[in-house]
């Protein structure tokens, strides 16, 4: 179990690393850029390490789909949330899973939720929430928030939303396998 779970946080910082480096769709850095932008965002801000890896991997769905990109061209939402979630849950618990699986729904609950949230989207985000779903109703959003680590993907999505900064500066990728490590069930 020690060895396959390495292994698969190896197989996850490897598949960062040589996809990310391409475009994150409309936005004006990569899927890497972004990922690192919001892993430190979340070590900034002092989160758990479990919560740093969620916001490092909220984006790897994205990464381990071949037919996001074709996908996306279509208008057509290919879940990259459950797609990522489902690809680490062998390695990390709901603390790091949960929020992932749980960011985009937490971008419809904060539009529901948050007075001039909405506003505050990249306009490809807005273009991504329509084919989402669009803001949560208001029983939609309270449900919502009423799941175990909702809070935690409030928080991801926040730092995703401000993680596209083509001109930030961040640690290298092997900075965060620290974190990886101490989430991940290889202790």
């Amino acid at each position: 179990m020690i060895t396959a779970a390495s292994d698969r946080i190896d197989e996850a910082f490897a598949l960062l690393e040589r996809k990310g480096a391409s475009q994150y769709g409309e936005e004006a850095v990569s899927q890497l850029e972004h990922a690192l932008q919001c892993a430190t965002l979340a070590e900034q801000a002092g989160a758990e390490p479990a919560l740093i890896v969620a916001a490092l991997f909220h984006d790897i769905g994205h990464l381990t789909d071949p037919e996001f990109e074709a996908a996306m061209a279509r208008g057509e939402d290919r879940w990259h949330e459950n797609l990522g979630a489902a690809y680490l849950e062998t390695v990390f618990g709901p603390a790091v899973t949960d929020p992932i699986r749980m960011h985009v729904p937490a971008k419809r609950y904060l539009c529901a939720a948050e007075s001039g949230y909405f506003e505050t989207l990249s306009p490809a985000s807005v273009k991504s929430l329509s084919m989402q779903g669009g803001p949560f109703s208001s029983a939609e959003a309270a449900a919502f928030i009423a799941q175990p680590n909702a809070a935690a993907a409030v928080q991801v999505r926040r730092w995703d939303d401000m993680a596209k900064n083509p001109d930030a500066v961040t640690p290298p990728l092997d900075h965060f396998r620290r974190y990886a490590l101490s989430a991940g069930r290889v202790a």
